[in-house]
């Protein structure tokens, strides 16, 4: 059971990177410092995308309006976190 623990924890962080990795490449995108007409940059632009929204869409819609400002990369960090947690402290220590 340790052993499935591990592989989850493990992909929370791989998925972690690819938020934070996401809200980079769009911060890129947005001030023009990558070419979205390449093809590579475009293929990672899609995976991050197709890979983070389906989490992001539904935290977007319950947020107020900010602006130009989207913090639902941040919640969803946040959420990653606790949940980090929770296995950690509370089912990690209990499992043989």
């Amino acid at each position: 059971m340790r052993a499935l623990l591990d592989v989850v924890m493990l992909a929370l962080n791989i998925y972690w990177w690819i938020v934070i990795g996401s809200a980079i490449f769009s911060w890129l995108y947005a001030f023009g410092v990558v070419n979205p007409r390449n093809q590579v940059v475009s293929a990672i632009g899609q995976f991050l995308y197709q890979a983070t929204e389906p989490l992001l869409r539904p935290i977007r819609q319950r947020l107020p309006s900010l602006g130009t400002i989207d913090i639902s990369p941040l919640i969803l960090l946040l959420g990653i976190f606790f949940l980090q947690q929770v296995i950690i402290y509370y089912i990690y220590p209990y499992v043989l």
